[in-house]
């Protein structure tokens, strides 16, 4: 047991390495940078639009919400009778940190030689590609014989297909929203790639372009039945490829229509712009980025498992949480979880499978259900910054810990009797409990990584939902494809930046000759 805390403190100690090194270890836990000033998903004020890794309180001018001075608490919760009742306590009981089970990496070792496209294919291979080819041909002719034949179309051929997905990639390194500025005379336009294929033989493909083009008649009726038999086949490649550490966080990643995009958009770009009608959830390793698995919530319509029926959202982001962690079950795995998700009743199921956890808990967004209504109001005297007080049950601690603002968090992971300390650039060091710090360190690294990241998230905006999930799936694995180069022999080989590895890809899906990225 010894030996396990030893490996998973050196976990703590590596993300502490992290978090530091890369100056945000106040993002988390407001007094943003420069860095973050204007990204909501670091944004600790009671008007953050966020729904992960907010506060309840107004850090800007130490002022608690209102939740936190009534004397009651909020929805679920017990009073202190009743919580000691149920097994409640102040007196604090040191737990050892579970033992993780499975190493953690890249699965095969690839040659320094590796390309750009090797990286890639390891998530969408040829056979992938080939289906998309059979379906597109089947779909076209289909097409044709219900609304008449078109002249102007030949069958796609799988290097027609790589190409037309080339393209399209080619729209995460120009930063432009229509593909077609590629052949135009234009700012966006790109000669080098456009001479690969015309505008016309484009757009038939992206006409036709189908993953599953027909429904069948004993499969399922869910509004991704177009997309479920990539999306299953992508999920099984994460996981083929890449053993994450111990070490994850669940959350929603930051995509197109968060603030930080459309600030950046004109008032034409945001009124053809549709509302998108899916939210996606992923499972992330938090020494690495890599996405181990995506869930994808449809707002509207039947679901694949009954989810998208539910209008309660702790209860739908409880049961998304349970969909996103079921390979770990016996791997004795940390999550990390933002406040929608934090919940006593779902952490105990957790344990259960050997799954802990340590979330950030709002008496606003959070089940709290079973928690003692004393943890979940704020006193009204003042508190010394870094002062904290837990209660136990079991191995599970409910923290309230105050700095310019109350702060709680959830955790069976994380022994309540150690301590450690937020780092501030201004004010020095502040004490905390371990799990404190802990979530700051893991989830510091994780906010800095998807800021950096999600600007090299396709482009292209189509209508339909299914083909806005491809999108964005498609970016998710050329990201995880770098994560891997960069842990390769290759990236010592060829230091590529990220937009050059993109730039790469874009050019060996092309079968461009010269596959150096441009300058």
């Amino acid at each position: 047991m010894a030996e396990c805390g030893r490996k998973a403190l050196s976990l703590l100690e590596a993300a502490r390495s992290r978090y530091e090194s890369l100056q945000i270890s106040d993002d988390v836990f407001g007094e943003s940078g420069d860095d973050s000033s204007d990204n909501p998903f670091y944004s600790t004020s009671a008007d953050s639009n966020s729904d992960n890794y907010t506060a309840e309180t107004n850090v800007d001018d130490g002022r608690a919400d209102d939740t936190g001075s009534q004397n009651c608490g909020p929805p679920g919760s017990v009073s202190s009778a009743q919580a000691e009742e149920e097994g409640w306590t102040d007196v604090l009981q040191d737990i050892g940190l579970p033992c993780y089970k499975d190493a953690h990496g890249p699965t095969q070792k690839m040659p320094a030689t590796a390309t750009a496209m090797d990286f890639f294919q390891l998530f969408v291979p040829d056979n992938i590609i080939q289906n998309m080819v059979t379906q597109t041909n089947m779909y076209a002719k289909k097409y044709q014989e219900r609304f008449g034949s078109d002249e102007g179309w030949t069958g796609v051929t799988l290097a027609e297909m790589k190409a037309f997905l080339g393209f399209v990639t080619s729209t995460s390194i120009q930063r432009c929203e229509s593909v077609l500025s590629i052949w135009s005379s234009g700012f966006f336009s790109n000669r080098s790639i456009a001479l690969k294929m015309s505008q016309a033989r484009f757009e038939k493909i992206l006409k036709y372009f189908h993953i599953v083009a027909f429904r069948s008649s004993h499969g399922s009726s869910h509004g991704l039945y177009k997309i479920q038999p990539f999306l299953d086949s992508l999920q099984q490649s994460f996981g083929c490829a890449f053993r994450p550490s111990q070490t994850q966080v669940l959350h929603e990643p930051l995509i197109d229509e968060d603030p930080v995009f459309i600030n950046t958009c004109t008032e034409r770009e945001l009124r053809k712009r549709k509302k998108r009608k899916f939210s996606l959830w992923v499972r992330q390793c938090t020494s690495t980025g890599f996405i181990c698995q995506v869930y994808v919530h449809l707002k509207e319509g039947p679901g694949p498992d009954g989810l998208d029926a539910l209008k309660n959202k702790p209860q739908l982001h409880s049961l998304v949480a349970k969909q996103l962690c079921q390979s770990l079950a016996g791997h004795n795995s940390i999550i990390f979880t933002g406040p929608s998700i934090t919940s006593l009743n779902l952490f105990q199921d957790f344990e259960k499978q050997e799954i802990y956890c340590c979330g950030l808990l709002s008496t606003k967004k959070s089940d709290c259900t079973g928690l003692p209504q004393a943890m979940l109001v704020n006193t009204d005297g003042p508190q010394a910054r870094g002062q904290s007080h837990t209660m136990m049950k079991g191995h599970m601690s409910l923290i309230s810990w105050y700095n310019k603002g109350t702060f709680r968090f959830l955790t069976n992971a994380y022994s309540p009797t150690k301590q450690g300390v937020i780092i501030k650039r201004k004010s020095g060091e502040i004490p905390c409990p371990l799990a404190v710090e802990a979530f700051a360190a893991h989830l510091s690294y994780i906010c800095k990584y998807d800021d950096k990241y999600s600007k090299y998230f396709i482009f292209h905006k189509p209508n339909k939902t299914w083909q806005q999930v491809f999108w964005l799936t498609i970016s998710i694995a050329i990201n995880n494809a770098y994560i891997l180069y960069k842990m390769s022999d290759a990236y010592h080989v060829k230091r590529y930046s990220r937009a050059q590895f993109g730039e790469r890809l874009v050019r060996e899906l092309l079968d461009l000759d010269d596959c150096s990225p441009t300058q």
